[in-house]
């Protein structure tokens, strides 16, 4: 069995706090730590675990990005990723989430897949679309939301997060999955393992090698666009009300001011 898993190199969340660019619009990503998301390597993790459940399997780390996301793509091969496949060209830069989708389905096609590993959403813009895009752009299903995931034969089962529990479903393979944050736990990488991934493929590919038109990407494919940049509009103090006696009246005349009671 093949198995990808979709890697997104992100500002490091405890150490950077998000800027934007406001003449480009875009998050500024230089003079930064970048990491791998977060709820990509708890993703890692259940794609770690179901790879060594079905046995006889490949697990490749794929991301779409600038050179320098290729180290998120090793810390991935140091946690037990097979091999990496890294797609960059500048022509990508300023790609929307249907563009993202678009080039790491293809790349995905290219090899071959029977399950592709996504987190929910990422850290650095909480769009959640491109898994779904993956999905569409290969006319396969998605399963979202796992807590669990296992294969039966040509079939995968994921027991899905919901508001009051989980529910059991399924579909035929190949199929997208995304996992519910905080589902597995982290795996991080041993000494043997970073220095394991040296020797581990390592893979790019450009736009050509892809065959996908330049204009279908970057700012000229683009048709989502951060149109203005604002500040946060400060929360106005809160009143408080102290208790002569008068409390209640005082509260429910609150509620009753904003439409509550």
């Amino acid at each position: 069995m093949k198995i990808f898993i979709c890697i997104k190199q992100v500002p490091d969340p405890n150490t950077a706090v998000s800027k934007l660019d406001p003449a480009t619009k875009r998050l500024v990503r230089s003079g930064v730590s970048l990491v791998p998301d977060p709820g990509d390597e708890s993703t890692i993790a259940a794609a770690i675990k179901l790879r060594d459940a079905v046995g006889n399997s490949e697990l490749i780390a794929v991301s779409m990005g600038p050179a320098t996301a290729q180290e998120a793509l090793r810390r991935a091969l140091a946690m037990g990723a097979d091999r990496a496949l890294l797609i960059t060209d500048p022509a990508l830069a300023g790609s929307d989430t249907i563009a993202t989708a678009r080039v790491l389905a293809a790349a995905i096609k290219k090899e071959g897949a029977d399950l592709i590993f996504c987190s929910t959403e990422s850290t650095d813009g909480y769009t959640g679309m491109v898994p779904g895009g993956i999905a569409e752009f290969l006319a396969v299903p998605q399963l979202t939301f796992a807590r669990e995931i296992k294969v039966e034969g040509r079939k995968a089962i994921c027991k899905r997060v919901s508001a009051t529990g989980y529910k059991v479903v399924e579909c035929p393979l190949p199929a997208v999955v995304t996992i519910a944050s905080g589902s597995f736990e982290a795996i991080y990488p041993t000494m043997k393992g970073i220095m394991s991934a040296k020797k581990k493929p390592f893979a790019q590919l450009s736009l050509q090698d892809l065959g996908i038109d330049p204009a279908l990407v970057g700012e000229a494919g683009a048709r989502e666009r951060v149109l203005t940049i604002g500040k946060v509009e400060e929360r106005a103090a809160g009143q408080v009300v102290k208790d002569d006696g008068s409390a209640a009246q005082h509260i429910a005349d609150f509620l009753q001011r904003y439409q509550l009671i």
